[in-house]
């Protein structure tokens, strides 16, 4: 529904809905990587979800309507949930200039693009680094049971919670705009999130190293007339499930610092299992 004020003067101004903003965050969100590519990465993607914006924005005005669309389909790439606050400024802007605000292209496109790699750096490690791993745990201890509701658990978990946090991003990010974004990024709640955030992790994914990652070796060791158990007498009391960790730093060295494939390390870690327990050490 099309709404409207009048200023002062004769002047009426242009104002989206909730039901607008709303409209392009599930275009976002289904489509955000629906033509991702290596030239404009999620540009086209972000167009698709503005597109009902600026039609109603410059619908009486095709030239600013062209442009517009041509202003977004420049380089854009973040974490598409909690990156999503960027979006919701955006059309903030995009909504005072076509009612006269003084918002220059360069500085809609500075704003996305100072932007999008912060935003995309908490994104992964609130996501990928926090709640992944903790909800991996409710469906990875419910699965490794036999419990068939580990993986459908752990998938409505995910969804009802990141559709939910990326919704409320969105729409914060545009209720906000270009200022109170600005008075997030210079306080120092975001860095208090993501150590707390990086913390948590962290213990979860030690959590689960200790509880699944199982490796264990029956070697013995004979000193004359003793015999030393590597695993009860050494390891375990020098450090306390040392090979699972051992195993695990080994996983995340070669998948961090050397860059290997997954399925390569997949492949070593079979080697090195097949290797170890034909000689009866692992």
């Amino acid at each position: 529904m099309e709404q409207a004020t009048e200023n002062e003067g004769s002047e009426v101004r242009k104002e989206l809905s909730k039901k607008d903003v709303a409209k392009s965050f599930w275009r976002w969100t289904f489509f955000s990587h629906a033509n991702y590519n290596y030239e404009r990465l999620e540009a086209t993607g972000l167009v698709h979800a503005f597109s009902p914006i600026i039609k109603k924005l410059y619908a009486d005005n095709p030239e600013e309507y062209r442009n517009a669309l041509k202003r977004h389909m420049a380089f854009f790439n973040t974490e598409p949930h909690f990156g999503g606050v960027i979006c919701g400024m955006v059309i903030a802007m995009e909504e005072d200039r076509a009612n006269g605000a003084p918002i220059t292209d360069d500085a809609i496109n500075g704003i996305k693009t100072g932007l999008m790699g912060p935003f995309a750096g908490i994104g992964d490690t609130l996501w990928q680094g926090t709640l992944t791993p903790i909800l991996l745990a409710f469906g990875v201890s419910l699965g490794s049971e036999g419990n068939l509701m580990g993986p459908l658990v752990y998938g409505l978990m995910m969804f009802g919670i990141m559709f939910s946090l990326a919704y409320f991003v969105w729409m914060q990010g545009y209720r906000m705009g270009k200022t109170g974004i600005e008075k997030i990024l210079s306080s120092n709640i975001l860095q208090y999130l993501i150590t707390g955030a990086s913390a948590m992790g962290a213990i979860v994914l030690g959590a689960l190293t200790a509880n699944f990652v199982s490796v264990s070796s029956p070697f013995v060791i004979k000193v004359g007339t003793v015999e030393l158990g590597l695993q009860e007498d050494i390891l375990d009391k020098l450090f306390k499930g040392i090979l699972p960790l051992g195993i695990t730093l080994l996983t995340l060295y070669l998948l961090k610092n050397r860059k290997m494939k997954s399925t390569t390390v997949m492949l070593i870690l079979v080697v090195i299992g097949v290797v170890f327990g034909a000689a009866n050490i692992f």
